[in-house]
């Protein structure tokens, strides 16, 4: 055997991502106000604090800052006494994540369906369990709008929305508040039906709300999840009898 056969191959390295010092700093940023260091409110060092604190150019101070306002992590406040200030993040970034998904993705009216029926009694259960005096209020109050909109459709779909949302919020998961709550503008699509929306169906709608409201007012999680889950189910069954569509328009922020 020659020596050249002996030689060990040499070393070799991957390639490595070295990541930019914007992100580094947009990461540490982001992880103590979300870990709580940093209180709602907290006022970041000025920008020329933070370049002296770290070594890092104002341009990628700057850039990280920009990261973290698109997150909606800081905001940024111009003028005097203005500056960079934590927001931490609450139900508003969930419901603006998952709409920005929902729009982006074309969301199948299948998809809505299957959602609504995998969350909607759930919702309901836990109203029954939780409820408080003023989540029945709030229920009775959507209920009293959906009966009166009488031939009113506009109205009779937002109050179907209301009443939804305040079962959702009867429930007391922040999670599934907010989650019901980014639905609502696919959910009051999926129901914008002039040929599915008749007296009948309006009357049935009515009818089911009532019954899932005794439910939850008596604290019967079981009844309650059941007549939600029906109430849904039926729907979805019912609408796709006569809807075509297989995706979902939704209007945009200005429509």
């Amino acid at each position: 055997m020659s020596s050249a056969d002996s030689t060990p191959p040499a070393p070799r390295f991957e390639t490595l991502t070295v990541p930019k010092a914007s992100d580094v700093l947009a990461a540490e940023v982001r992880e103590r106000i979300l870990s709580g260091e940093f209180g709602e409110g907290t006022a970041l060092p000025p920008e020329r604090q933070l370049v002296e604190q770290t070594g890092l150019s104002r341009a990628t101070v700057r850039e990280a800052l920009r990261i973290l306002e698109v997150e909606r992590l800081v905001e940024i406040r111009p003028g005097r006494g203005g500056g960079a200030f934590v927001h931490r993040p609450g139900r508003e970034s969930l419901v603006s994540t998952v709409r920005l998904v929902i729009r982006g993705q074309r969301i199948r009216l299948e998809a809505l369906h299957e959602t609504r029926e995998a969350i909607e009694p759930a919702c309901a259960a836990l109203a029954a369990r939780r409820r408080t005096e003023q989540d029945l209020a709030d229920l009775d109050a959507a209920h009293a709008d959906l009966v009166g909109a009488g031939d009113d459709v506009p109205r009779f779909l937002r109050a179907n929305i209301q009443w939804h949302n305040a079962v959702a919020r009867a429930g007391g998961n922040e999670l599934l508040i907010g989650f019901l709550s980014a639905l609502s503008e696919s959910i009051h699509a999926s129901t914008d039906l002039a040929q599915f929306m008749d007296v009948r169906i309006r009357r049935l709608t009515a009818r089911a709300h009532a019954r899932i409201t005794e439910a939850i007012r008596s604290g019967d999680a079981e009844a309650a999840h059941r007549r939600m889950s029906r109430h849904v189910c039926g729907f979805a069954r019912a609408a796709a009898e006569v809807d075509g569509r297989e995706l979902l328009d939704l209007p945009g922020a200005d429509d």
